[in-house]
């Protein structure tokens, strides 16, 4: 029975724990009498088990000593650069940050008071208090300008910070210059309404094109109001301006971007307010010359 009990424990051990001198003890302690043994043999912890393994394996690494990565000067100067950067570059972007939540501030305010044009009031007392406004915009555009100097030649690494805002002010612009001079706003007087230098801190072209799309989008809105308020001539003038315009931006190569869409839904302004000049003509509430204004002109002369 002992000797069975034997057997099957030198049999587990050789499983659990295989050495090439396996054989060899087995054979040796085979050849021996039977002695008595353990019924439950002695087992380390999972514990001691780890702090042996650990211990055994630093004891191999550099010659029982611990292995510590040697550190680098150049990477902890060039790591310590940029956090230095970082820091200057947040910093930086929340003063730009405090100063375009001014811009929209303002631009809220100003497109507030043109809706009152949307309700067939006189377009100069609606344009005042809008008007009063284009200051305030100048001298944020002039804070703008003088926290990039900090940073010279980084116009378009922050740039993202303030494009959405100068869009929204062009569209304004534009649509404010529309109702009081019946033209196109130039890119050059929006610059100059804005205080902005090309050289330094200009008006980025692209900005500039999507706001006026911005600003179509207000176009067949106010006709279809002007129409109601009994102006029959709006249409015919807003058409002519509308179909110069996009003509004019047919003839820029765009990219499948966000000026191309905003320039693809430009045509949808157009035919709407085709359909209002139609619906104006086919019932006779225009002159047949398509401007009233010829039509005054000639009623004049022909009285005196």
């Amino acid at each position: 029975m002992k000797s069975a009990f034997r057997n099957a424990y030198f049999a587990l051990s050789h499983s659990l724990n295989p050495s090439p001198y396996s054989s060899l003890l087995l054979f040796s302690l085979r050849s021996l009498p039977a002695v008595a043994i353990p019924s439950s043999p002695p087992r380390l912890q999972p514990e001691t088990f780890r702090s042996l393994s650990a211990s055994l394996c630093t004891a191999t690494m550099a010659g029982g000593e611990a292995y510590v990565p040697p550190s680098s000067p150049s990477l902890e100067k060039q790591f310590d650069s940029f956090r230095v950067q970082l820091d200057e570059s947040g910093s930086l972007r929340e003063r730009i940050r405090a100063v375009v939540m001014e811009i929209e501030s303002t631009t809220r305010f100003m497109h507030a008071g043109l809706l009152l044009v949307h309700q067939s009031r006189h377009t100069p007392e609606v344009l005042e208090k809008p008007k009063a406004q284009i200051g305030v915009l100048k001298e944020l555009y002039n804070r703008l300008a003088e926290v990039l100097r900090d940073c010279p030649s980084q116009y378009y690494r922050y740039h993202g910070d303030w494009r959405s805002e100068t869009q929204t002010v062009v569209s304004l612009l534009a649509f404010m210059h529309w109702l009081e001079a019946g033209s196109l706003l130039m890119h050059s007087e929006a610059e100059e309404k804005l205080g902005l230098n090309s050289s330094d801190f200009g008006l980025d072209v692209e900005d500039y094109l999507i706001g006026l799309c911005f600003m179509s989008n207000e176009l067949p809105r106010y006709v279809v109001n002007q129409v109601t308020a009994g102006d029959y001539d709006c249409p015919r003038k807003v058409l002519k301006f509308l179909t110069e315009l996009h003509a004019a931006f047919r003839m820029l190569n765009l990219r499948n971007d966000f000026l191309r869409k905003k320039f693809d839904g430009m045509k949808y302004d157009l035919r709407r307010v085709e359909e209002v000049y139609y619906d104006v003509k086919i019932r006779g509430l225009t002159a047949s010359d398509g401007s009233s204004e010829d039509q005054r002109s000639k009623g004049e002369q022909q009285v005196a």
